[in-house]
Parts: C-alpha cells; sequence; structure tokens
C-alpha cells in the first residue's frame, strides 16, 4: 500500500469515528413496529393514514416520488400547515415524466434536490420528528404506484422512539444541506 493512499484512508476512518453520524448507534427499542409488504399489504395506504397523523412537520427523503395519492396527502398536510420538507434525488426527478417533485415545489412545498450521489437512493418520512411521539418511516418502499402494485417492497412504521427519529433527522438535515434549493438544481 503507497503512502499516499494511507493517509486519505486514515483521515476518513478517523473522521468517520469522530463523526456522531459515522458511529453506530444501539438505541432500546421503544415503541411499536408495523411492518408491511408489497403487493399484499396497503402500504400506500399506511403511508397516507401516517401522513394524516402529522401535527408539525414531514421530512421526506425520496428517490422517487410519482404517488400521486401520497402526494395528495403531502400537500393536504402543506395545506393544513405542518412543515413539509422534501429531499429528492434529481437525476430520477428529471428523467422521470411522472415526478410529483415539481408539482410539491411549485405548491409551496420546501423542495431541496440531491446531486452529490450516483442514487439519493433514501425512502424515508419523519413525522413530527422533533416531538414526543415521533413516527420513522422507512424501507426498500418508493414513494409510487409500482412500489404497491407491482413490486416485491418493505416498509417498516416505527413509532414512538424519540432517539431513532432524532438520529434519522440528523441525517435528514445534513443530506438537506449538502442538496441544492430546486431553483440552483433545476435550472441551467
Amino acid at each position: 500500500m503507497t503512502q499516499a493512499w494511507r493517509q486519505p484512508w486514515l483521515l476518513i476512518c478517523v473522521l468517520a469515528l469522530l463523526s456522531p453520524l459515522g458511529l453506530a448507534a444501539e438505541l432500546p427499542a421503544t415503541g411499536t413496529v408495523e411492518v408491511l409488504f408489497t403487493p399484499w399489504d396497503d402500504a400506500e395506504g399506511a403511508l397516507i393514514r401516517e401522513i394524516g397523523t402529522a401535527v408539525k412537520s414531514i421530512h421526506v427523503q425520496a428517490y422517487l416520488l410519482t404517488s400521486r395519492n401520497i402526494a395528495r396527502a403531502l400537500l393536504e398536510a402543506h395545506a393544513r400547515g405542518v412543515k413539509v420538507a422534501l429531499l429528492a434525488d434529481r437525476e430520477m426527478m428529471v428523467k422521470n415524466d411522472s415526478s410529483l417533485v415539481p408539482k410539491l415545489h411549485e405548491a409551496g412545498i420546501a423542495v431541496r434536490l440531491e446531486t452529490r450521489y450516483a442514487a439519493a437512493h433514501n425512502k424515508i418520512m419523519l413525522i413530527d420528528a422533533e416531538g414526543s411521539k415521533p413516527v420513522v418511516i422507512t424501507g426498500s418502499y418508493n414513494f409510487s404506484f409500482s412500489a404497491q402494485a407491482r413490486n416485491a417492497e418493505n416498509l417498516l412504521i416505527l413509532r414512538g422512539n424519540p432517539a431513532l427519529a432524532r438520529i434519522y433527522l440528523k441525517n435528514w438535515q445534513r443530506h438537506h444541506d449538502e442538496a441544492l434549493s430546486y431553483s440552483e438544481a433545476v435550472l441551467p
């Protein structure tokens, strides 16, 4: 191994160890877990119900968002005063004519687009993540019709674990800070 290779690798390891997000965290199992598998379970319906419970905030990280029903639920939450913020993969939004990210942006939802990664492949929703009864939603499930009707996907809805929600929110914020505003990422 060359000296040039060792030093950057060592620096990356040290930074990973010093970063709170670089540490694997074991958390106490608190709250409840709901597990859904598509196409058999109604994951989209479960997502929409959870969006409907939001009081203060919804933080979304989406690789793909083409489900009209999920977009409508996010718009309804926004209309009732819930702070909705969306991070999306720029390339998937640009490539997919069915993407509803532009519609959400036009409706006033805060949208930032991730460009740093080959694929911003996270699929999460954080509902009232800073409150005492947060909901963390994650899994392979893209926010699309195909994820519900055509694909074999999984979705976890984790309720009532504030420590877990804080970790997810911190990671969401890190991605948010790296992402470009919608207008920066879309305009040439």
